[in-house]
């Protein structure tokens, strides 16, 4: 029977690359649907709902407090403008126009990347500091604590550290010198799950706010995300996300969240407005977040390279290619798998064989990162059983 996508006319397809937004991101249990699916039957306060949801991010991350995000990028957005506005409604009302602000953030050129747009979009200057010299061969230094110090000044909101596990310099030596300067730190930790230590693990090292992805590892709505980090802050963030067209004297907040105390007014409708996150998103993201903690982390890595073993079974003997089991020592809980190809020989480039892949049926999306070395990469995230050996024989039909 068709499923709802083949009803309208949309092919699903094998997705062996990674959860992507591209590519729809990765594949829900049936436990976060079916969380989703009752969330629809009923109405609710979102503030109410975001503080326990806020709550429950907190005790599971170790921060003061926490918020669901449409996705990383949209946490990207309203941390930084949080740094910017701190609790002022004045402010909030008037971003994306900075002035008078605190209106720079600091990051070091190697971690541009860009989803620095979503940060840039508040209204500030985005500072690049260092150079990046062991990318481009030149020698080994990249950007250092001192030069971070060095660039902070009176009109610094924060600073922006994208974590990696080969970013320097490290985020310790980074909130080190940032708060110093009373400066905080802001995280994009969008895929840096697994593992599951690193949802603690930022917070832990003196990070102000972190954001992770929610459709990735995490398994839940691919327009989901966490924001975590201190309390003000987050509280911040809400006040420019929520739907604010209410009455002051009928506004009651949740405290945990908002303290409408230390407020002379509620701001308009902020800036991270247009990033609405519904009461469906919000369950599925906290469902999908339990389910993730609970699992056990080496059972998630059998599983997984399960998968990869058997795609590499199923395609041994290919002329004209070697398939190999790969783990990055960086990342040993995500095996994957590499075809490095003779290209000349099967009269392809890597990147002929990763669009023939994509382009036909069923399209199987393979990882095109590094197919200038003559490589293509698969990974185990949003593979189904029985997917590798369909990817195994796509593969000797195009390589026979």
């Amino acid at each position: 029977m068709p499923n709802v996508y083949e009803r309208l006319g949309v092919r699903p397809i094998i997705n062996a690359s990674g959860p992507s937004t591209r590519l729809s991101g990765a594949i829900m249990p049936p436990e976060v649907a079916e969380a989703m699916r009752e969330a629809t039957q009923y109405c609710v306060d979102i503030a109410e709902l975001q503080a326990r949801a806020g709550q429950i991010i907190a005790e599971i991350t170790g921060a003061e407090s926490g918020y669901v995000t449409s996705g990383a990028a949209a946490g990207l957005l309203l941390g930084t403008a949080a740094c910017v506005t701190g609790l002022d409604p004045g402010r909030m009302n008037r971003l994306p126009d900075t002035t008078g602000m605190k209106n720079e953030v600091i990051i070091g050129r190697s971690q541009r990347n860009f989803y620095d747009h979503a940060v840039r979009s508040v209204g500030i200057k985005l500072v690049e500091v260092g150079i990046a010299d062991r990318y481009s061969g030149a020698g080994v230094r990249d950007t250092e604590a001192w030069e971070i110090a060095d660039a902070i000044t009176p009109q610094t909101a924060a600073v922006f550290y994208v974590a990696y596990p080969h970013s320097l310099p490290s985020l310790k030596q980074v909130v080190e010198v940032a708060h110093a300067a009373g400066v905080p730190v802001l995280v994009d930790a969008a895929g840096q799950l697994p593992p599951a230590s690193n949802l603690k693990r930022f917070i832990a090292e003196g990070a102000d706010l972190v954001s992770f992805s929610g459709g990735k590892a995490i398994r839940g709505p691919q327009s989901s995300g966490i924001l975590c980090g201190r309390r003000d802050l987050i509280s911040a963030v809400a006040l420019q996300h929520l739907d604010l067209d209410i009455l002051w004297e009928q506004w009651n907040p949740p405290p945990s969240l908002i303290d409408k105390s230390r407020l002379p007014g509620a701001p308009q409708h902020g800036i991270g407005r247009p990033c609405k996150v519904g009461k469906e998103q919000i369950i599925g993201l906290i469902t999908a977040l339990r389910l993730f903690v609970a699992e056990d982390p080496e059972a998630r890595r059998k599983r997984w390279l399960g998968l990869m073993e058997a795609l590499v079974a199923a395609a041994q003997g290919l002329p004209h290619a070697e398939v190999t089991l790969s783990v990055d020592r960086r990342r040993p809980e995500t095996p994957g798998v590499q075809l490095k190809l003779n290209e000349e020989a099967a009269g392809m480039t890597a990147l002929d064989l990763v669009r023939r892949l994509q382009d036909g049926n069923p399209g199987i999306h393979a990882g095109p990162g590094r197919v200038s070395e003559g490589i293509v990469t698969f990974g185990p995230m949003c593979l189904k059983e029985g997917e590798p050996e369909l990817i195994g024989k796509r593969l000797r039909e195009l390589l026979k």
